[in-house]
């Protein structure tokens, strides 16, 4: 894990939501398209946007920085390098998802498609 980017765990996410109803966070998917067709995330309380990572630098207006973003691709190491440029960008609410949907699929939910 890299110490200057916040982690969360998988099991974390929903008491993070939770803890969050008044801000609601962001759940950026920075995977590409057919990753996301072939595993998503549903975490209820939380809106998803799919930005793929290569698209992020040109898409980065779209974000709110004062909104907690939750970065989430396969095993969460694209996720951290995003999560890491927005937190240089001054986006100081955002945090990777450790292990990405993988860990999601492994420790919370079977049955989302492991790939």
């Amino acid at each position: 894990m890299n110490p200057t980017v916040p982690q969360l765990r998988v099991q974390d996410l929903a008491a993070f939501v939770q803890a969050s109803a008044e801000n609601p966070p962001l759940l950026l998917d920075v995977r590409e398209a057919w990753e996301l067709q072939t595993a998503g995330l549903d975490l209820p309380g939380a809106r998803l946007m799919h930005i793929p990572m290569s698209s992020l630098p040109a898409r980065l207006h779209e974000l709110d920085r004062t909104q907690p973003i939750l970065g989430l691709c396969h095993h969460g190491a694209r996720s951290l390098q995003c999560v890491a440029f927005l937190r240089r960008q001054g986006f100081d609410s955002a945090y990777n998802i450790a292990g990405g949907i993988d860990a999601w699929s492994r420790e919370v939910d079977p049955t989302v498609p492991r790939y």
